[in-house]
This record gives structure tokens, C-alpha cells and sequence, in this order.
């Protein structure tokens, strides 16, 4: 069985990536890091959501300090609260975590080189990719060609793929296909803040509901 190492935070986007690897007939690995994100409880989310999935699961913990930069590092911080229709224009967000898919990628490709994997899959989408530059499609395709370059697999001339399977997708779209897919929306995560209800101020909140709302259908994480 062909093998893929899916980068897996426990939301609505990468659970529903690594159920698209497992309908494409991967065997999945699911690789979550801890690098001191409020929001730790995504993790938890992500191992419930690996475990349905029939997935190993991966967690790694990070210290880097220069993340506190970021509004989901630093608590001190308050999280953006703007109406959905404004967020993803303007300038980056103060959520942005400095080059955190940069940093997953490459341990991604890491994993994936050890146990001879032969793609690494990333829940990037179009809903992201207009407020973070490292989930734009031209960031993804330019990884893809250092995995190749860097890595065992392929000097050896096998392939390492990585792949983006929402990269076209809106939230809306990834709703559908979760739901097509089956995936165990009851279990994933997706608020910024923590805590035990999700507390849909925040962007991943608005645009989660959003997403719901527009593909005619009730989340079951709140239910």
C-alpha cells in the first residue's frame, strides 16, 4: 500500500485532507506538532481524528521562541474579531505564525523520507492562502520541488509528492467534501482561543460557520 504523511492540526481542513489520502487509498501517517499555540487543545482533536481515521499518529513538540510573534502564541495578544466578510483582505494577520508551513513542511518531508513515503498532504485552501503567503499554491509547488531535490527518495529517482487537495477549495467546499468523505466533523477543532466551547469570535470560527452555513448544513461540533 502506498504511504502518505498528512500534516494533521485537528480542524475542519486537515482532517478532511487526511481523509481525502485515505480515500485516495494511502495509508496514512498523521504528524501534529505542540509549538505553544493557545489553542493546544487542537491536538487533542487531531489525535481523536487519527485514531477514527486508522491513522499512526505523530505529535511533536517545538520550541521556537520567535513564534510569540504571533496573536496564537502569545496570549498577551488578542485574537482579530472582524466581520468574516473582511477577513483574508488586507494585510497578514496577527494570527500568522512565522513560517509554521515552512517549518511543518519540512518535517513532514522528514517523516516521509524516513518511512518511505511516497507523498506528504497539507489542508491548505483558497480560503487561507489570501491572508497566508505559505498557503498559497506557488509556496506549496516550490516545496514539492525541494522535497524532490532534498531528500533520499528522491536522489534515488523515486517520487515525493506533496500535495494540496483543498488548494482550490473555499470552506464551503471543504464542508462538502468532508461530509462526501465521512469525516468525523463532531471531532475536529477549529478555534483560535481554546477553552471548551469554540468561542466563535475568532476568524476560524467565522469562517467555519460561514462554511457550514453556505453548504447548507449543521456543524456537528456544536452540537
Amino acid at each position: 500500500m502506498k504511504r502518505a504523511v498528512v500534516l494533521l492540526s485537528g480542524g475542519l481542513d486537515s482532517a478532511t485532507a487526511l481523509y481525502w489520502a485515505r480515500g485516495r487509498g494511502y495509508e496514512a501517517v498523521a504528524l501534529s506538532a505542540h509549538y505553544g499555540q493557545r489553542h493546544a487543545r487542537e491536538l487533542r482533536a487531531a489525535r481523536a481524528v487519527a485514531r477514527r481515521a486508522g491513522a499512526e499518529f505523530v505529535r511533536l513538540g517545538l520550541r521556537l521562541p520567535w513564534l510569540g510573534s504571533s496573536s496564537l502564541v502569545d496570549r498577551s495578544r488578542s485574537l482579530p474579531d472582524i466581520p468574516a466578510r473582511r477577513i483574508g483582505k488586507g494585510r497578514i494577520p496577527s494570527t500568522y505564525v512565522p513560517g509554521r508551513n515552512a517549518v511543518f513542511l519540512s518535517l513532514a518531508i522528514s517523516l516521509a523520507d524516513a518511512k518511505g513515503a511516497e507523498a506528504v498532504v497539507i489542508g491548505s485552501n483558497a480560503q487561507d492562502f489570501s491572508g497566508y503567503p505559505d498557503c498559497r499554491p506557488e509556496f506549496i509547488a516550490a516545496f514539492a520541488k525541494a522535497a524532490h531535490l532534498g531528500t533520499r527518495r528522491g536522489a534515488e529517482g523515486k517520487r515525493l509528492s506533496v500535495l494540496a487537495p483543498l488548494q482550490r477549495l473555499d470552506k464551503a467546499g471543504i464542508v462538502r467534501l468532508a461530509l462526501r468523505l465521512g469525516v468525523p466533523l463532531e471531532l475536529t477543532w477549529s478555534c483560535y482561543a481554546g477553552g471548551r466551547r469554540p468561542c466563535g469570535r475568532c476568524d476560524s470560527c467565522k469562517l467555519r460557520a460561514r462554511g457550514f452555513a453556505a453548504a447548507h448544513a449543521a456543524d456537528p461540533a456544536l452540537r
